[in-house]
């Protein structure tokens, strides 16, 4: 357990800082200090990205720092993720590096149980983030050959500056929620929100909803708001796949015993015509593509059917396309069509804000703060820098690129003179 220092007296902390911290920069018309310190490596995120590097990292005794700007790990599962969420792949594809699940783990883990096996992995590890710790800017000195790493703590106001041979950006794909720009949004009268503030569905009986987005995370929460008595629509604008959880956990064992994509994907599409029939006619076209090459190239799953099929076949679930404006609480479609809503949830997707403080990461990231590089080669940059957790493979991807770092670093350390 990792315990802040108490200090007596501000002599005491002024005292300790002068004698721990490899530069110190005084700023005798302000009432505080600016921090220089070393880090060998500096992990910026605490969800499961970050978390998963420093395990790796810890087995084999490189040292590290890792910093979190919200006041607990796996922030997004804790906070804004719905109660009814579970891992949509098996446990087996979903492991974190170097510690398997209990025995007794269910083969679809429930969030709840989860966060549990997230809270033993940093017991386990003695991970020990800096919460509270907001990253301003990270900058590549040519000249000392260290990233310069500002942070700005939450809770007491403290800037403080790392200096860090290597950079890990984990702070995950989804980092903040995504909403759409559509005319007349801002004067919709009812309730509005992203899925990442939905808890579930108890609040919404008898109203009228509107989800807009048809991945994992919207077809769920419809089929939550239709099962607690909202009248639910959903906005379907894209062909997608909808599979079974057995399906999916079929194709991937069939896939990690080397048979063709293609195949595996031309078996599954089939088996899931034979269950669903055709969607068609009920707004649910599927792709070109088949479910695993399409997650290969774009990074988009297949949605796993929770009942949400079904309510759409009975009609209690209604079908809309894309949305061309609002006009009050009436959502107006491109097709014509309109209607009425209390309240709109946007399932829409998250969104990289790794650009808005890395200053120096162009030849990894591009603009929208992604890879450059397509999947298995896309977690190394220039300079120390690395990335984890943005290759759109779940957690199984988080293992391989925390493990690539980890490797890396270590790699590194054994042909150059100690930072």
């Amino acid at each position: 357990m990792c315990s802040p220092r108490i200090y007596t007296s501000h002599q005491e902390k002024k005292q300790h800082i002068q004698n721990s911290v490899p530069t110190l920069v005084s700023l005798p018309s302000l009432s505080f200090y600016f921090l220089m310190e070393k880090a060998l490596v500096l992990i910026v995120g605490a969800g499961p990205s970050g978390l998963a590097t420093a395990a790796c990292l810890g087995q084999l005794s490189i040292p590290y720092v890792i910093i979190e700007r919200e006041d607990c790990t796996a922030s997004l599962w804790r906070k804004h993720t719905y109660d009814r969420l579970k891992l949509h792949l098996a446990k087996e594809f979903c492991e974190m590096p170097h510690m398997p699940y209990p025995e007794d783990t269910p083969t679809y883990i429930p969030k709840i149980q989860f966060l549990r096996y997230m809270d033993d992995y940093v017991e386990h590890f003695n991970i020990c983030p800096k919460f509270n710790s907001s990253v301003e800017s990270c900058l590549y000195d040519d000249v000392q050959k260290y990233w310069v790493v500002t942070t700005h703590d939450q809770v007491n106001g403290m800037v403080s500056k790392y200096a860090a041979r290597f950079l890990v950006v984990a702070s995950g794909e989804n980092s903040a929620g995504n909403i759409p720009s559509i005319p007349g949004l801002e004067d919709f009268s009812g309730h509005v929100i992203h899925s990442s503030s939905f808890r579930s569905a108890d609040s919404y009986a008898a109203q009228r909803v509107l989800v807009v987005g048809c991945g994992n995370s919207g077809m769920e929460i419809a089929y939550d708001l239709s099962s607690h008595g909202a009248n639910t629509s959903i906005v379907i604008r894209s062909p997608l796949h909808v599979m079974t959880k057995e399906l999916i956990h079929m194709g991937m064992k069939l896939a990690s015993w080397s048979l063709p994509v293609k195949f595996v994907d031309f078996i599954l599409v089939v088996l899931a015509y034979l269950w669903f029939g055709n969607l068609s006619k009920y707004g649910i076209v599927r792709p070109n593509k088949g479910p695993l090459l399409l997650k290969a190239n774009t990074g988009r799953s297949a949605v796993i059917d929770v009942g949400t099929v079904e309510l759409i076949k009975k009609g209690d679930i209604k079908v809309f396309g894309t949305i061309s404006c609002i006009k009050g609480n009436v959502v107006e479609f491109d097709d014509g069509k309109e209607s009425y809503f209390d309240a709109i949830v946007f399932a829409t997707g998250y969104t990289s804000t790794a650009n808005n403080w890395l200053k120096n990461g162009e030849d990894m990231m591009n603009k929208e703060g992604m890879p450059k590089k397509d999947f298995p080669n896309h977690w190394k940059g220039s300079n120390g820098l690395y990335c984890v957790g943005f290759a759109r493979r779940g957690l199984s991807g988080i293992a391989h690129d925390a493990k690539n770092v980890a490797n890396d670093v270590k790699a590194f350390l054994d042909l150059m003179a100690p930072f």
